[in-house]
C-alpha cells in the first residue's frame, strides 16, 4: 500500500510467533533468540523476546547462544514482517482472503477462490517494479489429478505441468522436453509413539524396516526418474564441513533380511503380550503416487510378515490434521528444507518440535540436536549431525523411503524458468516471451 517496511514490523511479527496464545508450530525456529524458549513455555511475556527496533530501519537481535546459520535462517517465511495496524484492523481475519493480506513482493493477490484459483498482479509499489516483465499470473486448476493437469497443458491452458510415472509416458509419446528438479525433500514412514500404540515397540519397527527394499521401491513402485533411495533424514545434496555431508557422515546401507524380520516380529508379539497383532493404520495422501506406494507397503507387510495394514487415504489438509491428533500407526510423510543448514532436517524429531507428529522422544537425540544448535565449530556440528543420524536410524524413529525429484514440462514460450529448493518444494522465477498484457496460467499437482 506504499507504506515502508520498518524494523517494528519484524518485532511485532516475531513476538506473535513465540506468543504461546498463538500455538505456532514454528515457534521452535526462534529458539536461540534471547528468551524465545522461555516465552513459548509461558515463563516470560512475548515482549521479553530479544529483538528491538533500534531505529525505523535498524533491527537488533540478541542471542542466548551462538546461531551459526542465523543469516540463512531469517530467509524463512516465519521471520517475515507483519504490520501491526493492518493486522489489528482485520480483526482475526488476517490471511483469510485476498483483501486480508498485505504484500511487499513483486506480485499481489487480487483474487483467491479457495481450492480453485489465485489471480496475481504486478505490485505497483514494488521497489524493482520496472524489472518485472509479467503483468500477472493466473494460478488455476488446483487439482491432484495428474491426467487432468496434463490435458490442460496439452490445450495450452497452463504453462507448467508436473508429471507422475503415468503422465510421463504420455509426455514422452508427445516428444515433449521433460525437465527434472531435485526438490530437496526426504520422505519416510513416521511411526506413532503415543501411549497404547504398538508401533512404540522397537522390535516391530525393526521387523518392518528389515522387509523394506528402498531400491525396489523407487525403481518399481515410484518409477520416476531422479528419485534417490531413502537412507537417512539428511538428503544427499546437503553440505558439511569440507564437502557433502553424506560423505562426512555416511549413513548405514539399508538391509533386507526376511528371516531376521520374522524373528523380530515374534519378539515384538512376546513383548506386547499378543499372539496376533491388531491391524496397523497407514495414513497417506490421496495422490496417485501416494496410493500406489501405500498399496505396495500393504502387500509387502502382508506377504512377508502376515500383518494386516489398513490404508487411510486423505487429502493433504486432512492428513496433517490426523497426524497432529495422532490418528495413525504409520504415516507416509516428508520434509523439505526451511533454511540452508542441515539442522532444518536434524531437529525435526527433537521432542520439543511440534512437527514431530508421531511424538518420538529420545534423550540422546535431543542432546545431539542441542550440540548442533549451540556450536559454531563446523567439525563439532558435523559430528552432532552424525549423532542425530545414528540415533534416529538405529532406533527406527523413522523408516526412510526416498528422496524426491520432480519431473515436469513447461510451455515453449516460458523462458528463463528457474526452480529453487524451498519449503513447499519449489519456487519459480520466469518471464514470458509474449505480449505483456496476456495473462499466463500455471498449475502443478502437489
Amino acid at each position: 500500500d506504499g507504506k515502508p517496511v520498518t524494523a517494528a514490523d519484524f518485532v511485532f511479527a516475531w513476538r506473535r510467533v513465540v506468543d504461546p496464545a498463538n500455538a505456532s508450530e514454528y515457534a521452535f525456529i526462534m529458539f536461540g533468540i534471547e528468551n524465545a524458549e522461555a516465552i513459548v513455555d509461558g515463563r516470560l511475556p512475548p515482549d521479553a523476546l530479544g529483538v528491538r527496533a533500534a531505529t525505523p530501519r535498524r533491527l537488533e537481535v540478541r542471542f542466548e547462544r551462538p546461531i551459526a546459520y542465523f543469516d540463512r535462517l531469517v530467509a524463512f517465511v516465519t521471520f517475515n514482517p507483519l504490520r501491526e495496524d493492518f493486522y489489528t484492523q482485520h480483526a482475526g481475519r488476517y490471511g483469510a482472503d485476498a483483501e486480508d493480506l498485505l504484500f511487499n513482493g513483486p506480485f499481489v493477490i487480487t483474487e483467491w477462490a479457495h481450492g480453485q484459483r489465485l489471480r496475481l498482479r504486478k505490485n505497483p509499489e514494488y521497489w524493482e517494479r520496472d524489472r518485472i516483465w509479467l503483468n500477472g499470473i493466473h494460478w488455476d486448476y488446483i487439482t491432484s489429478d495428474g491426467g487432468a493437469v496434463l490435458n490442460l497443458f496439452k490445450d495450452d491452458r497452463i504453462a507448467v505441468a508436473g508429471l507422475d510415472s503415468e503422465t510421463m509416458k504420455n509426455a514422452l509419446e508427445q516428444r515433449w522436453r521433460i525437465r527434472r528438479f531435485d526438490d530437496g525433500s526426504v520422505w519416510y514412514m513416521e511411526f506413532n509413539f503415543r501411549e497404547g500404540r504398538i508401533t512404540r515397540n522397537w522390535h516391530l519397527r525393526h521387523a518392518l524396516a528389515l522387509t523394506f527394499d528402498t531400491y525396489e521401491y523407487i525403481n518399481r513402485v515410484i518409477a520416476i526418474p531422479g528419485y534417490r533411495p531413502g537412507k537417512t533424514i539428511f538428503p544427499a545434496w546437503l553440505q558439511g564441513q569440507h564437502g557433502l555431508l553424506r560423505a562426512e557422515i555416511p549413513p548405514p546401507e539399508p538391509k533386507v533380511d526376511l528371516e531376521a524380520a520374522r524373528e523380530h516380529l515374534a519378539l515384538a508379539k512376546a513383548e506386547l503380550g499378543l499372539e496376533v497383532l491388531p491391524p496397523l493404520v497407514l495414513l497417506t495422501d490421496d495422490s496417485p503416487t501416494a496410493s500406489k506406494s501405500a498399496e505396495y507397503l500393504q502387500s509387502l507387510w502382508r506377504d512377508t510378515l502376515g500383518l494386516d495394514v489398513r490404508i487411510d487415504k486423505q487429502i493433504f489438509k486432512q492428513r496433517l490434521a490426523k497426524m497432529t491428533s495422532g490418528d495413525f500407526d504409520l504415516v507416509a510423510a516428508g520434509w523439505g528444507p526451511d533454511y540452508d543448514d542441515p539442522l532444518t532436517f536434524g531437529d525435526l524429531f527433537a521432542s520439543w518440535n511440534l512437527n514431530n507428529r508421531g511424538r518420538y522422544e529420545n534423550d540422546a537425540l535431543d542432546a545431539c540436536v542441542r550440540r548442533a544448535q549451540n556450536s559454531v565449530d563446523p567439525a563439532e556440528r558435523v559430528a552432532a549431525f552424525g549423532c542425530i543420524q545414528h540415533e534416529l536410524i538405529t532406533d527406527h524413529g523413522i523408516l526412510p523411503t526416498h528422496e524426491r525429484a520432480q519431473i515436469y514440462v513447461i510451455h515453449p514460450q516460458l523462458r528463463d524458468y528457474v526452480r529453487d529448493v524451498s519449503r513447499d518444494g519449489w519456487a519459480a522465477r520466469a518471464w514470458i516471451d509474449a505480449p505483456a498484457a496476456a495473462p499466463v496460467a500455471t498449475a502443478e499437482a502437489r
